[in-house]
């Protein structure tokens, strides 16, 4: 028998590429070991993984984006949440804090950097997306 439990919604992050960096922020309120991330929030009633990374993207930075695909999904190893992960294109804008309640900075980061910001290692299908999308 399964129980329904009231659990914290599922986290949809965007994986947004732009003339070869990847867009990453850094939260006001660190999750424990995570303070760099890419734009991310809850995935709302009605909306899937996809467009709530375009909203996401929108609400925090200021871009417009675009879903790609669906990269793939997890149990975050640090935050126990559950994580989706979308590849996006910019379709317009200049990303910004636009969020100064929930953000801090960001930072478009080169393939190169990407352990400096995420000492820990990215999610599998992001790492391989990055490799070809970055190294280009």
């Amino acid at each position: 028998m399964t129980q329904q439990t009231d659990e914290q919604p599922g986290i949809s992050a965007a994986i947004v590429v732009q003339e070869g960096r990847v867009l990453m922020v850094r939260r006001r309120m660190r999750e424990g070991e995570l303070s760099w991330q890419f734009p991310a929030g809850g995935i709302e009633a009605g909306e899937s993984p996809e467009e709530a990374a375009v909203r996401e993207t929108l609400e925090e930075t200021g871009l417009t984006v675009s879903a790609i695909k669906l990269l793939g999904e997890r149990v975050h190893p640090k935050t126990k949440r559950l994580m989706s992960y979308t590849a996006c294109d910019v379709v317009s804008g200049t990303a910004h804090v636009a969020d100064e309640e929930e953000l801090a900075e960001l930072a478009w980061v080169a393939h190169a950097e990407i352990a400096e910001y995420v000492p820990y290692g990215l999610f599998e299908p992001v790492q391989d997306y990055l490799d070809g999308a970055l190294t280009k």
